[in-house]
């Protein structure tokens, strides 16, 4: 999106600079739902947790820098030619390493779940390290900076690399944010715990969802079946106020999924500020196209609304209704407008074509 194309209440207003720093990845799809068994071709694209989260910010009108690391080489060409094409600014991706990180998708249909299979030991982002990002530089004139759970399980030398760039961007003054975003494959509880809590005295907002405030900070939502569909609005209130209390934090965004199948979800989310707990319209989505990439478009859409001084009401509303869109799309990233999640907002939901 241009600077022309912004929404018009912001047109007047200095864009706002993001800084996200992650592992960026090529994505193999088994096509038709199929198992990779049976697969003889992939879909082939490339993404990452944060790199999701900074192409809805360009949809809206932010600036958006990542920060990783890709191997000189023709699929680390194809990786940023790729990213390019939705007006990310690559500038502080280095050139570092032999690999690429892949990752193979099955996606599931009715009660089979969609399953994941990564391939990303040694992948570039890992040659990193600590002292050759000059994250003042990198950071200079920003207003926010954005890292997920993922990144710092990558390599303990990437734990430390996140862990300067959390200290530095909060002694610019930025607002730091972290989404949980526990992987087991990646690392065990004990382990993410351990970093994570690290990581949290520099970290204003915490983006989690159901399972993961359990997991890493033990504390569970009461009254919760996840696998069997079931919230309990309350318990997710005492959540987010435990966190926001024990971790220093302004704001705590928690996305409430419930699983009725691979294919059908009821989605929503709620937003605490220390005071009080603004929750989301539940949005029943009976087709899932794609749930990849759903909870980064979330907390793009977090990012947004307090970046741009919305309230929190209208903050996690819009959240919600992004996110919820991005369910339509295939692949990671959630490619709709700012025009179109007002338009789902505002209770047009009804998919009627537009002419």
């Amino acid at each position: 999106m241009t600077a022309d194309a912004r929404p018009e209440s912001q047109q007047d207003q200095p864009r706002r600079k993001v800084v996200l720093f992650g592992e960026l990845m090529m994505r193999l799809s088994t096509k038709r739902h199929e198992r990779i068994v049976q697969a003889r071709e992939f879909d082939v694209s490339y993404s990452g947790a944060e790199a999701n989260s900074g192409v809805a910010l360009v949809g809206y009108g932010i600036d958006s820098y990542i920060v990783s690391g890709v191997p000189d080489n023709a699929v680390g060409d194809a990786c940023l030619a790729y990213l390019r094409q939705f007006s990310l600014n690559l500038d502080f991706v280095k050139r570092i390493g032999h690999r690429l990180g892949i990752y193979f998708v099955e996606t599931g249909a009715a009660q089979r779940p969609s399953t994941f299979l990564y391939n990303r030991k040694g992948s570039s982002i890992t040659e990193l390290r600590p002292g050759d990002l000059d994250w003042d530089e990198i950071l200079a004139g920003k207003d926010w900076f954005h890292v997920t759970g993922i990144t710092p399980a990558l390599a303990d030398s990437v734990a430390e690399i996140t862990k300067e760039a959390c200290a530095a961007a909060r002694r610019h003054g930025l607002m730091v944010s972290l989404d949980l975003n526990f992987r087991r494959r990646l690392w065990s509880p004990e382990k993410a715990r351990q970093v994570l809590t690290g990581l949290m005295e520099d970290v204003t907002v915490l983006f989690t969802n159901e399972e993961e405030a359990a997991t890493i900070f033990g504390i569970e939502a009461q009254g919760a079946d996840v696998r069997g569909g079931k919230l309990e609005e309350r318990g997710y209130e005492e959540v987010a106020a435990k966190l926001h209390e024990r971790l220093n934090l302004k704001y705590v965004s928690i996305t409430l999924r419930e699983s009725l199948s691979a294919t059908a979800n009821n989605w929503s989310g709620v937003l605490y500020d220390g005071t009080t707990i603004y929750r989301s319209p539940t949005y029943h989505i009976d087709y899932i196209v794609d749930r990849v990439g759903g909870g980064d478009a979330h907390s793009a859409g977090i990012m947004y609304g307090l970046l741009t001084g919305k309230g929190p009401q209208w903050t996690v509303d819009f959240a919600a209704a992004a996110s919820c869109l991005k369910h339509s799309i295939p692949g990671d990233f959630n490619l709709v407008s700012f025009d179109e999640v007002l338009a789902l907002m505002q209770g047009d939901g009804s998919g009627r074509i537009q002419r």
